[in-house]
């Protein structure tokens, strides 16, 4: 087990150093464009798969970082760049923590690939979990997903929204209520093949930030997938789905779902998301700080302004050291026995919006204008409080767990 540290070996701060000149030479010159396009930045994504940076590789070496930090750090650069490129290029790592969370070995081998595709046919793929009417609310999923025990294949039928990549993806791997009875416990993930016929996409959103991040519904109309694209195999659902009976007729514990271990898993990284967000505008605010005169002398020397940027720098830090220390935990194995995972993404998210917004306030008039990039980040920050569990949500999980209640 690795020791906890704050302090990047060599090889984490070269790869580090390389992120930060990809987010600032190539992230942060398109993100006004993209931004207002409101498209796939394309041209962005091949050039990240170019270097290195969409691929398989680089994302399992930042993923099985004995460290826990190759992740976060990864995130905290790119989102440092532009929250809706930075979503583009990572989106695909939700789907691949979701088979890498629930998968087979022979499932991961198989379909983490051709998630990513290469740099000369790049692919994406998307995760598909909330629906019109089960959003943080994962008990009333509708999706549902029936066994055809003669051709050895899963019926799926339903509506998923708020998919990032949704649609445009090659890989979707959707939650499917395969036991209504069980509520979030009769929940499974399931592997959709490219081009499998009924899978089609809805309605596109347009969106208050990340603007140059897909968002779109995911229609599924008799969508066939072989049994081989349940994650993990149907001999270990049906012992998770025959544990679940027996904990529900005697009123016992909670089982985890599908989904929720996926979000367990990627909660840090959203975090840190979060982080790379706030220190860009926290970043932006300083320099803005130093070099504006009113009065005679820059705005900084001002207790007022000095004071906010105080308190920005020590919240940026702050939401740091939670991300880094849950995605210390999760990589060694110990157990969120406080939600720390939760704890993380509550603190950074609510401090993204709240930096975001104290950089505008700090640069006036021009913090609120499109010449200035913390108009954007303010905007892409309020989804951090959202998306994978609302800031509400982080609460009632990290209270259930301190209490010991059931987290449904």
């Amino acid at each position: 087990m690795a020791e906890f540290t704050m302090e990047l070996n060599d090889e984490q701060k070269e790869v580090r150093d390389w992120l930060h000149g990809f987010a600032a030479d190539v992230i942060r010159p398109a993100a006004a464009e993209w931004d207002e396009r409101e498209e796939t930045p394309w041209p962005v994504i091949q050039e990240a798969a170019k270097v290195g940076i969409y691929s398989l590789d680089f994302y399992a070496q930042q993923y099985f970082d004995p460290t826990g930090l190759g992740i976060p750090m990864a995130m905290e650069e790119l989102f440092w760049g532009d929250a809706g490129i930075a979503l583009s290029i990572v989106g695909t790592g939700l789907a691949a923590v979701g088979v890498l969370a629930n998968g087979t070995e022979e499932q991961i081998g198989t379909w983490v690939p051709q998630m990513y595709g290469d740099a000369n046919d790049v692919k994406l793929a998307a995760f598909c979990s909330s629906e019109p009417d089960a959003g943080s609310d994962v008990a009333s999923m509708r999706t549902r997903a029936v066994y055809d025990e003669a051709k050895d294949e899963w019926v799926i039928n339903g509506t998923k929204t708020w998919a990032t990549n949704g649609g445009i993806a090659n890989v979707h791997v959707v939650v499917a209520v395969v036991d209504p009875d069980l509520g979030s416990k009769g929940h499974a993930s399931f592997i959709i093949p490219p081009n499998t016929p009924g899978l089609a996409q809805g309605q596109k959103f347009k969106k208050h930030g990340i603007r140059a991040s897909h968002t779109a519904e995911v229609i599924l109309d008799n969508v066939r997938v072989p049994g081989s694209c349940l994650l993990g195999g149907k001999e270990k659902l049906d012992e998770r789905l025959a544990r679940a009976r027996e904990r529900a007729k005697a009123g016992g514990e909670r089982v985890k779902n599908a989904a929720m271990a996926t979000f367990e898993a990627s909660r840090p990284a959203v975090g840190a998301m979060a982080v790379g967000t706030a220190r860009a505008a926290y970043e932006v605010a300083l320099d803005y700080a130093k070099t504006r005169e009113q009065f005679g002398r820059p705005i900084i020397d001002n207790q007022g302004v000095a004071f906010q940027l105080a308190d920005m720098r020590t919240q940026v830090d702050a939401a740091r050291l939670l991300v880094w220390r849950a995605s210390w935990m999760a990589i060694n194995g110990k157990p969120f026995t406080a939600a720390e995972g939760s704890m993380s993404k509550l603190f950074a998210s609510e401090t993204a919006k709240k930096v975001t917004a104290q950089a505008i306030q700090i640069l006036g008039g021009n913090g609120y204008t499109r010449e200035y990039p913390v108009e954007r980040m303010h905007r892409d920050s309020a989804i951090y409080t959202i998306f994978e569990g609302t800031s509400e949500i982080q609460r009632l999980v990290i209270a259930r767990t301190l209490s010991g209640m059931p987290i449904r």
